[in-house]
């Protein structure tokens, strides 16, 4: 069964494009002939289960991990061969926070990361310092995984990129300064001109930034919309069915989840929801109910295997 589900996006300025990205470790396939399109300026969210691909897209296009087949570009920049340009316009922050500096203290780490970046604002660098408490004096190799992110975010934010890749960026953080997090984002968003792509389990914290979505699940792209489709497109239906109902074959592709009882079911279903509705009426349902969905809940519709 085909997918009804988009997987490329309408024409446009894009920030980041690949094409036909696959790449193998030993037998197993971690990316498999993905077609990323992320405009402009644009928040795209990276969504997957662990071990969907999506640490590797990100590693792709920084260079840290060369893909056996496809291209990556940033900004019309071959991800490959001009990579060291590639890096100078990226705010990076990586999944783990091992780096290898567990010996330098953080002011160190932080001074030599910036010799690296002209575009580095000392005065930016200090009030994120501030907001995410940053003791300076403390090497690396001690700090918890929440301390280390904030190191990394500050190091991604403070030379104002115009790319962001960031890789669960509120990872082991408490929830106080998850939110704090979250705000230093948003600011920065609204005072830099920036693309983001970002990967993060906690999609309900993102329900306000996130404007395009791109879903990974073993290696493949199963979608990518904009956050207007997504929310135009995708809704759930509570239908009141007669005894032995068929179901409806012409919507039957485009059900994302199912629940179903007696004389009921509630189904995700992609597409128009003028059609949805006379589709479901014409087969014999009254449909009682069409609710649009949370990020969250979209995304796991997105990601249930249906086919």
């Amino acid at each position: 069964m085909t997918s009804p589900l988009p997987t490329r996006l309408r024409d446009g300025d894009l920030a980041v494009e690949t094409r036909g990205l696959t790449k193998r470790f030993g037998d197993q396939t971690a990316l498999n002939d993905v077609t990323l399109q992320v405009p402009v300026g644009a928040v795209y969210l990276l969504v997957g289960p662990n071990g969907a691909g999506k640490s590797t897209t990100l590693k792709v296009l920084l260079d840290l991990v060369r893909a056996d087949q496809g291209v990556a570009e940033v900004f019309g920049l071959n991800a490959r061969s001009r990579a060291p340009e590639v890096r100078a316009n990226v705010g990076y922050v990586p999944e783990r926070t091992d780096w290898g500096y567990g010996w330098m203290r953080v002011g160190r780490l932080l001074e030599h990361h910036a010799l690296y970046y002209p575009s580095w604002d000392a005065d930016y660098a200090a009030k994120l310092m501030q907001k995410f408490e940053l003791r300076l004096d403390r090497k690396m190799g001690v700090l918890s995984k929440g301390q280390a992110r904030r190191v990394h975010l500050t190091m991604a934010l403070a030379h104002r990129p115009p790319l962001l890749l960031l890789d669960e960026p509120t990872d082991g953080l408490d929830p106080l300064m998850r939110d704090e997090t979250l705000g230093v984002l948003a600011d920065h968003l609204a005072q830099s001109e920036t693309t983001v792509v970002l990967s993060t389990h906690h999609v309900e914290e993102v329900e306000r930034l996130a404007d395009h979505i791109g879903v990974l699940r073993s290696g493949e792209l199963r979608a990518q919309m904009s956050r207007a489709d997504l929310d135009a497109r995708l809704r759930r239906y509570r239908v009141e069915v007669p005894e032995g109902w068929a179901g409806v074959a012409s919507v039957n592709g485009n059900v994302l989840r199912r629940v179903t009882a007696p004389r009921e079911v509630q189904w995700t279903v992609w597409g128009a929801e003028s059609e949805v509705v006379q589709q479901l009426s014409g087969a014999g349902g009254t449909v009682r109910e069409v609710v649009p969905l949370s990020l969250l809940d979209a995304t796991l519709a997105l990601l249930n295997p249906n086919d």
